[in-house]
């Protein structure tokens, strides 16, 4: 008997997973907030490891078309002038700048596309309830209807509806002292696949092309916490943005100027989530909802896919009991996912020192071996 998952995000974890629980033949739902698939996005990348996953699971080719095909970047001073440069093809492709790296909302199309006629997509709902009965999970919406699953997954992120439902876990989110914005602005500079970076040591800008050079993203990062804003206030956020930022050189000045006008914009801490378990009964967490290594180790999308593709394999490998393969997906991934969160927060306390030239002392080589250190089993 097929078994009935229902995955909470519609992001990159839940149609990863569902893209790889569905190739097993479970029957599988995705339940979203938003009303569809949410474009563009910041630009992600997939590193070590997870380049092997999508080969596995056969999207390697899809991904790749949709890359950003960006070439490298350049780190300006506040007259813009160069004063260092990092190529994609640096470390093995693994580098500042990865070989392959796409918009958060592409890869979710990506994935969405490849599942789309084998899931079923609920757009415009969330999760409000979660009763475990001897049925099964007995799940509220939003909407008000109520349906009944073999288990719940919450791939909704660093800030997880589902973690707040089912796991009593208040301090789980801890911060690593980085505010970060993101928006969509013109491609005032004419950048060509390329990406510009200026920092004054504890902040930086960032504006990079996309869309084939149609537009660009910038990104503003600086020091602060989820103390310093509301998550439901973005007049607010976008206003400590420009008090935090406004007397940044270069090109800043400008951007800050294009944030009431973009057409998407995106605040939040650079945090990471530890929980001393990633299951509860018949309800489990995936990528950021259970383990966010934070941006700073530029592993988050990494985890979301190489942790999907563990999980559907050991339910697939214990024919859909959950009570095996819940653990089983947490031993598989658990030193791997700690090795990497001690290096997002070892590379945040790096940003927050005083260096212009933080980029040059970088140890890529040491990075790329922890993102690396998993024995990564085959499923059949």
């Amino acid at each position: 008997m097929s078994k009935r998952v229902l995955i909470s995000g519609a992001s990159i974890a839940g149609p990863a997973l569902a893209h790889c629980l569905a190739g097993y033949g479970f029957e599988v739902a995705v339940v979203e907030r938003a009303p569809h698939l949410r474009p563009g996005g910041q630009a992600v990348d997939i590193r070590g490891v997870g380049k092997d996953v999508i080969r596995r699971i056969g999207l390697d080719a899809q991904i790749r078309a949709a890359m950003t095909d960006t070439k490298g970047m350049g780190v300006v001073d506040r007259d813009g002038i160069e004063i260092d440069r990092i190529m994609a093809d640096e470390h093995g492709g693994d580098g500042a700048v990865a070989e392959i790296e796409i918009l958060r909302g592409e890869l979710a199309k990506v994935f969405y596309e490849a599942t789309q006629d084998r899931v079923e997509y609920r757009f415009g709902d969330h999760i409000t309830s979660l009763t475990e009965t001897s049925a099964g999970m007995d799940v509220g919406f939003a909407s008000g209807h109520r349906e009944v699953f073999d288990m719940v997954i919450g791939a909704d992120g660093l800030n997880s509806g589902v973690r707040s439902l089912a796991f009593e876990a208040p301090d789980c989110i801890r911060d690593l002292g980085l505010l970060v914005a993101l928006a969509t602005v013109p491609n005032k500079l004419g950048l060509d696949n390329w990406w510009l970076v200026h920092t004054d040591g504890v902040r930086t800008t960032g504006i990079r092309s996309v869309r084939g050079n149609a537009e660009a993203i910038t990104h503003l990062g600086f020091p602060g916490d989820r103390s310093d804003f509301d998550r439901g206030d973005v007049a607010g956020q976008k206003a400590l943005v420009r008090k935090r930022m406004g007397d940044m050189g270069w090109e800043t000045p400008w951007l800050l100027d294009q944030l009431d006008t973009a057409k998407d914009f995106y605040f939040d801490s650079i945090s990471q989530v530890y929980l001393p378990s990633w299951s509860t009964g018949r309800v489990a967490l995936l990528g950021d909802a259970a383990y966010c290594p934070a941006a700073t180790s530029g592993q988050g999308t990494n985890l979301a896919i190489i942790g999907a593709y563990v999980l559907a394999g050991e339910l697939a490998k214990a024919d859909g009991d959950h009570t095996i393969a819940f653990p089983a997906y947490e031993r598989v991934l658990r030193d791997f996912v700690e090795g990497n969160q001690k290096m997002g927060a070892d590379n945040a306390r790096s940003f927050l020192e005083d260096s212009e030239h933080r980029m040059e002392h970088m140890d890529f080589d040491e990075m790329n071996t922890i993102m690396n250190n998993i024995d990564l089993p085959h499923y059949a």
